[in-house]
């Protein structure tokens, strides 16, 4: 609910009197709407997550029963990409160059939006409070137009790492990680906050992938 309360501030501030007066507007904006959209999965593996992407509906569709942003109405275009990099491409071309939004809002996945970042950036379209909390996104230098929101995965995992030291005694750690970039953040937190005399207190690193239906012979393995 933050982030949604803080991209409402950031269309009120770009939809300001001063650019109503002027009527000249970018891709997205009219005098009666605002046009923003992003990917969610409301289907596959990662559905739970769609829940994001209900949340957002009904609190833009509260916003425009409040009247909107400054008289503009918000239309959100929210579509299912099931986690899939290849449908987020897809669908975010869609939404830019079809749908001509003015913004891509809170996208969620770390996978599906390294698969759009370069894309959005070359077109200048705002992303705003991406959901992942991976580390490349505090990358204004290469990616001005991207903005993270989640808290990042390396400095959770290393303060896992931390507190293990601080209150367990004579730890022996195994690590469940996710196959990708989400999972490597982890994962060199965790190495991070373990610094290089205790890194060898992990047992063994498992992982999953995003499909895999259970993480039931990862837990086995990591158990033996």
């Amino acid at each position: 609910m933050r982030w949604i309360l803080a991209s409402t501030a950031v269309l009120l501030a770009i939809t300001a009197s001063d650019g109503r007066a002027e009527k000249h507007y970018g891709p997205g904006v009219t005098d009666t709407e605002i046009r923003i959209g992003n990917t969610n999965p409301y289907s596959g593996n990662a559905s739970a997550y769609g829940q994001n992407g209900r949340a957002e509906v009904a609190y833009y569709r509260y916003i425009n029963d409040q009247g909107g942003v400054n008289g503009r109405k918000i239309v959100f275009l929210s579509l299912d990409d099931g986690y899939s990099p290849p449908k987020t491409v897809e669908l975010t071309r869609q939404l830019v160059e079809r749908d001509q939004v003015f913004a891509i809002a809170a996208p969620l996945g770390t996978g599906p939006n390294i698969a759009i970042q370069k894309y959005l950036n070359q077109k200048k379209v705002p992303t705003l409070f991406i959901g992942s909390g991976a580390s490349r996104w505090d990358d204004a230098a290469h990616f001005p137009w991207s903005i993270g929101f989640n808290p990042s995965y390396h400095v959770e995992g290393y303060l896992y790492a931390k507190h293990i030291l601080a209150n367990v005694k004579d730890p022996k750690i195994a690590v469940l990680r996710q196959n990708d970039d989400v999972g490597e953040d982890y994962l060199n937190g965790v190495l991070e906050g373990l610094g290089e005399a205790n890194k060898t207190l992990i047992a063994e690193v498992a992982t999953y992938e995003v499909t895999d239906p259970t993480v039931d012979s990862q837990m086995l393995q990591l158990r033996a």
